[in-house]
């Protein structure tokens, strides 16, 4: 893809920001973080530094004031090191911050979005449950009008910054009865697990949110990749939430986090991108050094074969990506776009990832190198907001729809 095709001069000067920072500050720690599953807090705190945490929002709102593409090419520059670092920009602001500000109020963006923006406090996004997957609209948490606030009672499963976050967007069941017309959202806050970590960072705790009674994470998941990310339950007992706190009118929870996921599942593609670009890379640097039969290994025709999809397949995903995000920006229809878009990255991250890892041979199955890692992380793109089956849904959903109109 050439360069000029979706971006300008500033998408450039982001990505090469960026893509030194992954390079010097996260490379080298990315496997340490990935063995210990430590939460990479001093990290997080220099790309709050950065400005990354707050990217496509306005100064006015404490953000960067760029766009959704410049986003997508941080998400992307960050993946092709550490999975675990991208998605933590990635949850955090279009799941986190978002839902905020595309349906909030003047008083709930005010109050939040220049917090999250700047990485004050970290933000989440609770929808899936313990019974609710893919089938959102079979959401159990209950939300309970009593005068001037409500009561909110349920549990949240698989949740991004579920521990270490303050400023949590979850949907409810308001109207019962309704299907997915009874569900609403709220935003609900708590404390970081981490409160010592955070002390005197500057990030990460924000005692002017104040934390919810009844509201807290329980136990963190024991993943197979993102092993860096935070991952873990919400738990609702008896939360007395404001009414202030609902994000727009009652029943609109649903449709309101649908429209979250579509540029969400852009996100994901440009992560998943950014991981099969990694793992090619290391790839193409391994074959050109290693040497076997008296040659370089990239000398034989089978590797050229492999390396030569590899980065095919790497122009379509990222025209594919940046269309989505370029369709997002410019205020047109992206829905389907950005479904093809996961859709295909996703795949395509497992199919580099496990490529990279047999032209490493035997190294490639050993935490020497890289790629093991890339192919792990790669895995959950194919099931994150959103399974592939969901999205092969969604895209027929559209083509189906473009027939009966």
């Amino acid at each position: 893809m050439h360069d000029s095709t979706y971006f300008e001069e500033h998408h450039l000067a982001t990505r090469e920001m960026v893509r030194a920072f992954a390079r010097e500050e996260v490379a080298p720690v990315a496997r340490h973080f990935d063995d210990t599953q430590d939460f990479p807090w001093e990290n997080v705190k220099k790309m709050a530094d950065l400005g990354l945490l707050g990217i496509p929002w306005s100064e006015e709102l404490g953000g960067s004031g760029l766009d959704k593409i410049s986003f997508m090419i941080a998400i992307e520059e960050l993946a092709r090191v550490c999975a675990s670092h991208s998605i933590t920009i990635s949850a955090h602001t279009t799941l986190g911050t978002s839902p905020i500000v595309n349906f909030g109020t003047e008083e709930q963006k005010r109050r939040l979005v220049p917090r999250l923006a700047s990485g004050k406090v970290l933000g989440g996004f609770g929808l899936t449950e313990p019974n609710a997957g893919s089938d959102a609209g079979g959401t159990q948490t209950t939300a309970v009008r009593k005068g001037g606030h409500y009561v909110i009672n349920g549990t949240k499963r698989f949740i991004t910054h579920g521990g270490v976050g303050e400023s949590f967007v979850i949907t409810a069941v308001t109207n019962p009865g309704q299907g997915t017309k009874g569900i609403s959202s709220f935003v609900l806050t708590k404390d970081t697990c981490d409160l010592e970590q955070v002390k005197g960072l500057g990030i990460g705790h924000d005692d002017a949110i104040g934390p919810m009674k009844g509201f807290r994470s329980g136990k963190k998941e024991d993943k197979l990749g993102w092993r860096a990310s935070d991952t873990r339950e919400l738990i609702f007992e008896d939360v007395e939430v404001p009414v202030e706190n609902r994000i727009g009118e009652e029943g609109r929870g649903f449709i309101n986090f649908m429209r979250t996921l579509d540029e969400g599942r852009i996100g994901i593609a440009a992560l998943s991108l950014g991981v099969a670009q990694g793992a090619f890379e290391e790839a193409l640097k391994y074959t050109t050094e290693r040497k076997q039969f008296g040659k370089r290994i990239a000398e034989f025709q089978g590797v050229h074969f492999q390396l030569s999809d590899m980065a095919t397949e790497l122009e379509a995903g990222r025209h594919l990506t940046y269309h989505a995000a370029w369709l997002a920006q410019n205020g047109h229809p992206y829905g389907k776009e950005a479904a093809m878009a996961k859709l295909f990255t996703s795949e395509l991250a497992m199919r580099n990832t496990i490529k990279a890892i047999q032209l490493h041979g035997g190294y490639g199955y050993t935490k020497d190198y890289p790629v093991e890692r890339f192919m792990r992380d790669a895995k959950i793109g194919e099931i994150g907001e959103g399974t592939s089956e969901v999205q092969r849904m969604v895209i027929a959903r559209h083509l189906i729809q473009g027939l009966t109109l």
